[in-house]
């Protein structure tokens, strides 16, 4: 689920409702069963108190919900307290996910932020004295140089933390946000494609040495704390997104929703749906997907063709992947270049010989597991 800026609660939770309400109906679903819910879009915690607790009522009068094993919520540490802390605990909230990205005082002020240096640790103790005992806590690495950021310190203070889980975010510049404008215009770059490595390196290393399991590409979790939800991402299951710009996923059919706050309410208003596009993913591109969707985890993808199983030997010989049985497990040197390896396992599969195992096989088929 998707949060606006604009923290008004009831509307936000009036709209939720109904879009929820309008799928269930247009799909013919019966018997919805949440497995796992994510709260996010940065600012759930601009809402305060109360509203978790109202969101989960409304939630159980349209799903299941005595089979949920992880509801995670985002919360900047600005706007994170112990008052708000003990509410969404009481409201079944179970994972905290804080957004840090840096303890650097100039680049928290060139990002914005305004929970300062200390806001991170402040917010952890509130969270830890309300219960929580599995906490996240977001990264940023790739920043323009010129800021003079020390990324081996964040590194350090983030282990100091002692959190749980830890999700890393290469900076990228989007052509319609202003550092996307800046980057265009020559008055702002973004950090060089070796440094943007080594830093993403580096953090591998310490958080690894630090006791964390690097089990998906940009997440680092201590053991038994991966993200539930964002499994039945890269499993390729069912997950049913709620807000604007949200994505649901029922294969092979995707949709996502208009990402404007104003047209996804008054369309849901109007009784009508919130879907902006859909695709059926079949085919080569399901192929790819599935490539791209294994490797980027630590269970990595098997090798299910001869030609498949070359390209991991020649991968591991150049320190990218590892090998176990028939399953090949990309190393952090590996996940740097994912895109490129995943499209070039893909076409050793797609240009197999026609006798070699497909998509069809049941064995390679994932089960829809969660909804979120």
């Amino acid at each position: 689920m998707t949060v606006d800026r604009a923290p008004r609660a009831v509307p936000w939770l009036d709209a939720l409702e109904r879009e929820l309400a309008g799928l269930i109906e247009r799909n013919g679903w019966s018997g919805i069963e949440l497995r796992t819910i994510y709260v996010g879009g940065g600012t759930p915690s601009l809402f305060g108190p109360s509203v978790m607790a109202d969101l989960a009522a409304r939630l159980r009068g349209l799903a299941d919900m005595s089979g949920l094993i992880e509801w995670t919520a985002e919360a900047n540490p600005e706007h994170f307290d112990a008052e708000l802390a003990l509410d969404w605990r009481n409201a079944g909230i179970g994972r905290l996910s804080l957004g840090a990205q840096t303890f650097d005082p100039a680049v928290l002020a060139w990002m914005g932020r305004l929970h300062g240096v200390d806001g991170p640790t402040r917010a952890i103790r509130a969270a830890r004295s309300a219960g929580f005992e599995d906490i996240s806590v977001d990264l940023i690495f790739g920043l323009p140089g010129r800021l003079g950021r020390d990324w081996s310190a964040d590194l350090d203070r983030v282990v100091d933390l002692e959190t749980e889980h830890v999700s890393l975010y290469g900076l990228t510049a989007e052509p319609a946000a202003p550092l996307g404008r800046w980057v265009e215009e020559g008055r702002e770059r973004l950090a060089d494609p070796e440094t943007y490595a080594d830093e993403y390196l580096e953090a591998a290393s310490t958080l690894a040495a630090a006791g964390f399991g690097h089990y998906e590409v940009s997440n680092f979790a201590k053991p038994g704390r991966e993200s539930r939800h964002n499994q039945a991402y890269w499993e390729g299951g069912v997950y049913i997104g709620l807000g604007p710009g949200a994505h649901s996923s029922v294969p092979p059919r995707r949709w996502w929703n208009v990402r404007d706050h104003a047209t996804w309410a008054a369309r849901l208003d109007r009784g009508d749906s919130a879907i902006e596009d859909e695709e059926v993913v079949t085919g080569d591109a399901a192929v790819l997907e599935q490539a791209w969707l294994q490797l980027r985890t630590w269970a990595g993808a098997l090798c299910r063709t001869a030609g498949q199983r070359d390209l991991a030997r020649i991968w591991r010989e150049r320190g990218l992947a590892a090998i176990g049985g028939d399953r090949v497990t990309l190393t952090p040197a590996g996940w740097l270049i994912l895109d490129k390896l995943a499209v070039d396992f893909a076409d050793r599969d797609l240009n197999a010989d026609a006798g070699s195992q497909t998509l069809s096989d049941p064995r390679f088929r994932t089960e829809a597991c969660s909804t979120g």
